[in-house]
């Protein structure tokens, strides 16, 4: 596994991962006919936006044949009360379980640390036991905020998580 800053030309590669791991992800959350609507095309433009965002560092995994199999983005908090923030990390689901998700998190938060922050939170839906396991493995503690949303026309809470930051090397 190889991570590596994502680059304008990796967008498409970033929405399919994007899409593909929402439809397994969240599946029980908003059902796959919900679900399908969500498609690469949607996603490109957004992709290629935050590519160009100089505020934004978004980072790639690369299985050993050199495709794309996760993504993280880290950028400043968009909550007044902490530092970093890691907008999203995800994994295609056939790569779960290999160390791509933790490679990304390393590398993500030894990249808020360049950048100063010392430390971070993350928001993620409450119903997504997976990745919030994974989140407590890697150091992050929920530290009791709470807010609804609605994504697909579904309403959601997400739950935040915070943690110090610390490089890895």
């Amino acid at each position: 596994m190889e991570v590596r800053r994502a680059g304008p030309d990796d967008a498409a590669a970033i929405a399919d991962v994007h899409v593909r791991t929402w439809r397994s992800a969240y599946e029980h959350v908003f059902g796959a006919e919900r679900l399908a609507g969500v498609t690469v095309e949607q996603r490109l433009p957004m992709w290629r936006q935050i590519l160009n965002d100089p505020s934004q560092t978004a980072l790639v995994v690369e299985d050993e044949t050199g495709r794309i199999v996760g993504w993280c983005t880290v950028a400043p908090s968009r909550d007044a009360d902490a530092d970093g923030e890691l907008w999203g990390i995800y994994v295609l689901p056939e790569a779960w379980g290999t160390g791509a998700g933790t490679a990304l998190m390393v590398a993500g938060t030894d990249v808020l640390c360049e950048l100063g922050y010392r430390e971070a939170i993350l928001w993620v839906l409450e119903d997504n036991p997976r990745a919030r396991r994974f989140y407590e493995r890697e150091g992050w503690t929920l530290d009791g905020l709470r807010k609804e949303d609605e994504f697909l026309g579904v309403p959601v809470t997400e739950v935040r998580y915070r943690r110090l930051l610390t490089p890895s090397g």
